[in-house]
């Protein structure tokens, strides 16, 4: 079940913290150097290469090194199975609710009767 999904749930930790989802912010614009990243950020870059580092454990960016620069890009399709749970889990409540307003509805029209 999608709900017990240990990659989910890596997704979902990664794109918890603020930090890391404007990495991500930033790499949908573009590939970029890990110092580039660390810029806006002002954080010192071991605290970067955590945050890339659950990032690419979640999928959700791949990086490569070539001499002394290692840059990052986002891996796009590594969203959707958050997409995927989010829609489940909207049809899910939209039905709810559907169902508590006809509830509502024929209650009303009992109450009026």
């Amino acid at each position: 079940m999608a709900k017990h999904d240990a990659n989910l749930s890596l997704l979902f930790h990664a794109l918890a913290d603020p930090t890391r989802r404007s990495i991500l912010t930033r790499l949908a614009e573009g590939s970029a150097r890990v110092t580039e990243l660390s810029e806006p950020s002002g954080l010192r870059l071991p605290t970067v290469m955590r945050h890339l580092s659950v990032l690419e454990e979640a999928g959700l960016i791949v990086t490569s090194k070539d001499g002394r620069v290692r840059t990052c890009a986002i891996v796009p399709e590594a969203l959707a199975p958050v997409r995927t749970w989010l829609d489940e889990q909207r049809g899910l409540w939209e039905a709810r609710l559907d169902r508590l307003e006809a509830f509502a509805m024929k209650a009303k029209k009992e109450d009026t009767q």
